[in-house]
């Protein structure tokens, strides 16, 4: 697919990668080099909290999962986690309203060569579709878990379960054309720096 210099706009990137992966620390690399970078779970979470028409339409699907209103995650994640349908209620409210603020993102950026989409469910979500390339961010299991574990003081059990809930790296290499291994952080850097310079490139 051809780059932004051909069309004069924005190669759009999408960056996901399992939970664990390091796919954030990636993302915080590519700032620091001038790429900007839309987190689509960020934004989630805040449109969920403050945006009333999203806010409406989840309390009318979920009861009492709003305290304060603020989103009680928990109450919410122990109603979807092992129920396809209530995910998918959940992803219909909020997926639209995180892809229009990405496009009001994308015009804001429109001068900028490289624009990244990071998300971790880009590729479950269909999202990657408008995305001119992807990366994944891979890294072993049981580092992901060592790392989720850790950050989110939770049990390696409860971090198995998060990880069968999403497509393995074998699962979306499929859809990437560009992957860091995220074994190690003094070799992300120089992955980082090859991949930048491909996309810059007429012929990536």
């Amino acid at each position: 697919m051809s780059t932004s210099s051909k069309n004069n706009k924005p190669l759009l990137v999408g960056l996901t990668g399992g939970i664990g992966s390091g796919k954030t620390t990636i993302a915080k690399v590519f700032i620091a080099m001038n790429v900007p970078v839309f987190n689509s779970d960020r934004v989630a979470k805040e449109i969920i909290n403050s945006d009333k028409e999203v806010i409406t339409a989840i309390t009318n699907q979920f009861e009492n999962v709003y305290d304060n209103n603020l989103l009680n995650a928990k109450k919410m994640a122990d109603i979807v986690f092992n129920d396809k349908s209530a995910l998918q209620l959940l992803n219909n409210i909020v997926h639209p309203k995180v892809a229009e603020h990405f496009n009001t993102w994308v015009q804001k950026h429109q001068s900028e060569p490289i624009l990244i989409k990071e998300a971790a469910i880009l590729i479950e979500s269909g999202a990657y579709k408008q995305m001119d390339k992807i990366i994944l961010v891979t890294a072993p299991d049981q580092l992901k878990i060592n790392r989720v574990t850790s950050r989110d003081n939770v049990t390696v059990e409860k971090v198995k379960e998060r990880m069968s809930k999403q497509l393995s790296d074998t699962e979306k290499l499929r859809y990437a054309d560009y992957t860091i291994d995220n074994w190690n952080n003094q070799l992300v850097i120089p992955q980082i720096i090859k991949i930048k310079e491909q996309l810059k490139s007429p012929s990536s």
